[in-house]
């Protein structure tokens, strides 16, 4: 396949992935089709990892999937100055919290060097929140790994968490380290490294699936939490705005009138509000898409009400 065949909007397949916290918001706040009745907490809307691959949808290049695409064609779709590594570098997901998720941390850069897994730094953003909806990050001031191991042996580790109330259009970084947990009642958008490394260290009492108490990761997650970390803050307002770290960036944008690409090309952008067509192809709220470098000339048609979006880019 030429490069030249780059020159739309990628759309991909989600991957669903079935949770015991999980729901059908899915369905209810983004109008998608979900099969069965199971519960549904994860869509894997753009990832590369050996057991999970997303496969373009449609157009011109449907049936590829994103290690083919990276492997042979990531200057054409990212541009010159895109990373040279074995895999697309990052997972990009939607999760839907009916209930809270476990509290986790991941590995830093620093643990996963020492073999505690792969790193994971991640960023959200929330969709949809219910009126008392928040996510837990960081611990109060004046946690030490002393307490928080006496409060997992005894009880109360939950109060020792940094509690967020959120709403729609927050965004939050957590990086590798950082204690956290998405409350219930959050639909998130979910920008990360590419790693499926998770140490849960408290799960709110819940069983499994199967009836059984779901695996902790104690010693793991004492390792790799930094007690340090100072209790984040939400940003209330992307749009506009710009945030990077050294593994992405993501910016805000809000677009009323047909828009070509141009420097906008390169990068793959979530619809937060409103919709958007390019080249006959209509993108909707929770719509992930990859618009390739190669296609600086498209043009970006809002419809009736205009679009905002989060256009995520990888680091030079």
């Amino acid at each position: 396949m030429s490069g030249g065949m780059f020159t739309s909007a990628l759309r991909f397949a989600p991957l669903y992935q079935h949770r015991v916290w999980g729901g059908r918001a899915f369905e209810s706040a983004l109008g998608r089709v979900l099969a069965g009745a199971d519960l549904v907490g994860e869509s894997w809307e753009l990832v590369d990892r050996p057991e999970a691959q997303s496969v373009v949808s449609a157009g011109a290049c449907t049936g590829l999937d994103l290690n083919t695409l990276w492997s042979r064609h990531r200057v054409d779709l990212f541009g010159a100055a895109c990373p040279e590594v074995g895999r697309f570098p990052l997972l990009l997901k939607l999760l839907d919290a009916r209930e809270n998720l476990s509290v986790q941390v991941h590995p830093s850069t620093l643990e996963s060097g020492r073999g505690l897994g792969e790193a994971k730094t991640e960023w959200w953003y929330v969709l949809d929140a219910l009126p008392e909806a928040a996510v837990f990050a960081g611990f109060r001031p004046g946690v030490t790994r002393a307490l928080a191991e006496k409060a997992l042996e005894t009880g109360g580790f939950e109060a020792l968490l940094h509690r967020i109330p959120v709403r729609r259009g927050d965004s939050l970084f957590v990086p590798g380290g950082r204690i956290h947990a998405i409350g219930a009642g959050c639909l998130i958008a979910e920008v990360q490294q590419n790693s499926d490394t998770t140490f849960r260290v408290f799960d709110w009492e819940r069983r499994g699936a199967d009836g059984a108490p779901r695996a902790l990761h104690i010693q793991e997650s004492l390792a790799c939490i930094n007690f340090e970390d100072e209790a984040p803050s939400i940003a209330a307002n992307l749009n506009g705005n710009r945030f990077s770290c050294e593994f992405f960036s993501v910016s805000g944008l809000e677009w009323k009138d047909a828009t070509v690409a141009g420097l906008h090309a390169g990068a793959v952008f979530l619809v937060t509000d409103g919709a958007m067509e390019v080249d006959g192809e209509v993108f909707r709220r929770g719509d992930w898409f990859l618009l390739p470098a190669q296609a600086a000339s498209a043009l970006l048609a809002p419809c009736p009400g205009g679009v905002s979006l989060v256009r995520v880019a990888l680091p030079s």
